[in-house]
């Protein structure tokens, strides 16, 4: 999708060859996926929850899925 494009520095970063994402994405894409990253900017509560669904093979996979969840989340700066 044009647009959409990700921007190194602003969304990632490489390190040891692995794209590592900005909590700047993060916050950007909308929702936690439960993958431990570690620049995500959810409350721990929240990433525990998703990593446990993950786990169960049951991710959250988009925004509206995580809102319909968990709601309006608020997120350290």
């Amino acid at each position: 999708m044009p647009g959409n494009e990700l921007k190194e520095n602003l969304d990632y970063y490489l390190e040891d060859g692995l794209y590592v994402f900005t909590a700047a994405y993060h916050l950007r894409r909308g929702y936690c996926c439960g993958s431990r990253c570690r620049h995500c900017p959810y409350p721990k509560e929240i990433q525990a929850q998703t990593i446990q669904l993950r786990l169960e093979g049951r991710p959250i996979k988009t925004r509206e899925e995580f809102l319909a969840r968990f709601g309006p989340v608020l997120v350290k700066p």
